[in-house]
């Protein structure tokens, strides 16, 4: 079903990058943007909504609003940076859910993306490793769009270390339709469990890690630690 991107201010730089982090396994992603737009407070540009999301309004105070993702804008040292952030993501049961709900919803970001002149894409998910998880210090592994993409993320710290493997929904669709249109990108997976369903802090703090480093983002980090 239709997604609908409705974007509010258009900002002027070019060659942006974006960090989209949604509800996933360990809520990797949406623990990582949600806590980058807290501390460095992005405007909010562009709301995103879609018949996918779940079927539902919330209450805030007694007065009902629809389900929404925001679109966000940075300007850090002179660069544009975008963020992604929100409650839900297409409704996603391989056993009920139309796989095309994830291909328009990532097709219409793909599209507000170029819209926005963003050059690089960056999704964060988590990577189930089960109980493993337990007992070790949470790694970041990357999957991108190509070689070069790939190598410079492996400088900055991401381990390459997945010789074949599966992104399901929007992070893995994200980099496939937008490498499709000439917009190369990442996905940042900390390692994680399922078994973490109120979020997994440690992964999430690992991928903010790798982002200040390859970015510079000054954070202030006592909350997430």
């Amino acid at each position: 079903m239709p997604t609908h991107v409705l974007i509010m201010e258009k900002p002027k730089e070019k060659s942006g990058v974006v960090f989209v982090g949604l509800p996933g396994i360990g809520l990797v992603g949406k623990i990582v943007v949600d806590y980058l737009v807290k501390e460095l407070k992005p405007k909010k540009i562009a709301d995103v909504m879609s018949d996918s999301f779940p079927p539902a309004v919330i209450t805030k105070n007694g007065v009902v609003e629809m389900f929404k993702d925001h679109i966000y804008y940075l300007n850090h040292k002179g660069k544009p940076y975008y963020f992604v952030a929100g409650p839900v993501i297409p409704n996603w049961d391989q056993n009920v859910a139309s796989s095309g709900d994830q291909y328009d919803f990532s097709r219409t970001l793909v599209a507000a993306f170029k819209e926005l002149s963003i050059t690089e894409v960056c999704t964060i998910a988590g990577l189930n490793i089960g109980e493993e998880r337990m007992k070790i210090t949470p790694h970041v592994i990357a999957a991108a769009s190509d070689k070069n993409t790939l190598e410079m993320w492996k400088k900055a710290g991401a381990k390459i270390d997945q010789p074949e493997g599966t992104i399901w929904g929007h992070a893995g669709l994200l980099l496939g339709i937008g490498k499709m249109h000439g917009l190369p990108g990442v996905c940042l997976m900390g390692e994680t469990s399922a078994r973490l369903v109120y979020g997994d802090p440690g992964a999430s703090k690992a991928v903010l890690d790798l982002l200040i480093k390859r970015f510079g983002f000054k954070l202030k980090m006592d909350k997430m630690d």
